[in-house]
């Protein structure tokens, strides 16, 4: 990397940590470290609400999404903006009435102690395995791209994430996840101009997007009713409106954001704020990955996006012959396919249908023959895992934005961007360490003493918190390993336990007249019940479900359990 780049990247991220440093030199209590004394203007709550959730995760895992299935995870989203109607109008007012510090507080307001503690564990137990997974993600990817060491790069994300967390609370974390969704936003706007104008003088960019059209990567809708299918109209506005459900309405990372506003008013408008632009933002994110797919039809791409896979079967002798027979092969089809995307670009400027249908199945065949060595690529690699016994990631699709950055944008803008990454990374972690660290001062170490200590103390407890799980945090992402796409396995943690959070919560709402003994009853079963069903679906395979639909199905089985248990209680003798 240039030393501009250095400059650049290292200038924006220590410009940010220190800005959020200077804005929290004077957080001296516990409300003011974890609610920021409550005194958040409604943008800055919605552009840290973003933030928390627009991890690095997004920026890497995300344009890949696109590039290997078009625009269709688009409506993993559609249910974002019903979930915040939801929240703010029925969750919102309960929280601000109870002036709770946490999520789980009214838990034990509504029903008792136990519920409280063991719905904080679950949180604490998903979020705190998601925290591992949003710095290891990126360190893995960036330490294989920029030749790093990859425990150094866990180390560099983790620990200054840390510092800044602890030194200034929940306030340092919305003061610089202001500044860093603007970098964030501002980096991808300047990578999708530079991508526009790289294309060939001879194509336009209605050219690109017409191609890309025809070849199916701007099909967002789909409206098959397919449990197997991971994106389409039921799962998003079934699955994906419970995930938002349960992760910006139970979630203490998300909670902590709103709880923060300055009024109801201005905590809802933030939530809204959320709700209207978050689609558009990731719309724009999967189109900057479709960009990223035309450009690489006119400029070669590798034929494996992940350069250290690459590197294994090119330095040993047994698949170094089959590895260069299949780039052979990937090079004829990309001179092919270099005549049929211009001539389906002749024939779209004719507006002739007949050629326009014959380019389109020439250019649609040649794709997949692509796709296919690709997979033979893909399949060297697990023949080579299988016989020296050692662990690889076959799946490339995380490394194709990160590799475009590093390989194609000037001098400056590699920098920027790779600023843009580590901000996400940091501001997803400081959000998931503040709220893990909140959550087990308030909901277990306070509680355990009720008021014993001074509100100082408290302080300085919450702050060994956000160190002790940072360290964790940092050990698991030591020892993690990939799977499959990051952005879904983020998303697949939270589904497993999202549901029966959710459903605790929908009960605490909604049903007045069931008891704690039932919901602690119900939302055990459910959760066994959960992590059951994934088992079989992923380890025996007698289920074939997408993980969307576990927050449906854990909810729906804690509420019917709880209600079953509740009657059956009620009748029983005395």
């Amino acid at each position: 990397m240039h030393i501009t780049d250095w400059i650049v990247m290292l200038a924006t991220l220590l410009g940010i940590v220190a800005y959020g440093v200077w804005k929290t030199r004077n957080v001296n209590s516990t409300e003011s470290y974890i609610l920021g004394d409550r005194e958040l203007k409604w943008y800055t709550i919605g552009l840290s609400i973003m933030a928390t959730q627009a991890s690095a995760i997004t920026f890497l895992s995300t344009p890949g999404q696109a590039f290997d299935d078009g625009m269709g995870f688009a409506q993993f989203y559609f249910g974002l903006p019903i979930a915040m109607v939801i929240l703010s109008v029925f969750v919102l007012p309960i929280f601000y009435k109870l002036k709770v510090y946490t999520a789980y507080e009214y838990l034990e307001q509504r029903f008792d102690l136990n519920v409280r503690r063991y719905t904080a564990f679950l949180f604490l137990l998903g979020r705190g395995l998601a925290a591992g997974i949003t710095i290891y993600a990126p360190a893995i990817i960036l330490s294989v791209i920029l030749d790093w060491n990859l425990n150094w790069t866990i180390i560099l994300i983790g620990a200054v994430v840390i510092m800044y967390t602890m030194f200034g609370g929940t306030t340092a974390v919305s003061q610089t996840q202001k500044q860093q969704m603007i970098i964030i936003l501002g980096g991808i706007f300047v990578a999708f101009l530079y991508i526009v104008f790289s294309l060939p003088d001879d194509v336009s960019f209605g050219d690109a997007v017409g191609v890309a059209g025809k070849m199916g990567k701007l099909d967002i809708v789909s409206f098959e009713f397919d449990l197997k299918n991971k994106y389409n109209m039921w799962s998003a506005l079934l699955g994906g409106t419970f995930l938002f459900l349960s992760y910006f309405g139970t979630d203490q990372s998300q909670v902590q954001r709103y709880l923060s506003g300055k009024t109801l008013t201005e905590s809802r408008l933030g939530l809204m704020f959320n709700g209207i632009f978050k689609v558009p933002m990731q719309f724009s994110i999967l189109f900057v990955g479709i960009m990223v797919f035309m450009f690489y039809q006119f400029v070669k791409p590798p034929v494996h996006f992940n350069p250290g896979n690459v590197a294994v079967l090119e330095n040993n002798a047994e698949y170094r012959d089959s590895l260069q027979e299949l780039q052979r092969q990937f090079d004829e089809v990309f001179d092919q396919k270099q005549i049929a995307i211009r001539q389906l670009i002749s024939a779209m400027d004719k507006d002739n249908d007949t050629e326009i249908s014959t380019a389109q199945s020439s250019l649609v065949s040649l794709n997949e023959a692509d796709i296919s060595v690709r997979s033979e690529v893909d399949t060297l690699l697990l023949n080579y895992q299988k016989k020296y016994k050692t662990k690889i990631d076959t799946e490339d699709n995380d490394y194709v934005f990160i590799s475009y950055v590093t390989s194609y944008l000037p001098k400056g803008l590699v920098g920027l961007l790779l600023a843009v990454i580590f901000a996400a990374a940091m501001s997803s972690v400081a959000s998931e360490l503040s709220a893990l660290a909140s959550c087990t001062t308030v909901d277990f170490y306070k509680r355990a003493y009720q008021g014993k200590y001074s509100d100082h103390h408290y302080l300085n407890a919450t702050k060994v918190f956000t160190l002790a799980w940072g360290g964790l945090a940092l050990i698991f992402a030591g020892t993690a390993t990939l799977f499959e796409n990051l952005i879904e396995y983020v998303n697949m943690i939270g589904s497993l336990f999202y549901g029966t959070i959710l459903g605790i919560f929908v009960i605490a709402f909604f049903f007045k007249n069931i008891k704690a003994r039932a919901t602690l009853f119900a939302g055990i079963i459910g959760e066994v019940l959960v992590l059951l069903i994934f088992g079989l679906d992923k380890i025996a395979g007698i289920f074939d479900l997408a993980y969307l639909w576990l927050n449906l199905i854990g909810c729906v089985i804690v509420v019917l359990f709880a209600v079953l248990y509740q009657g059956t209680s009620q009748k029983s003798p005395a």
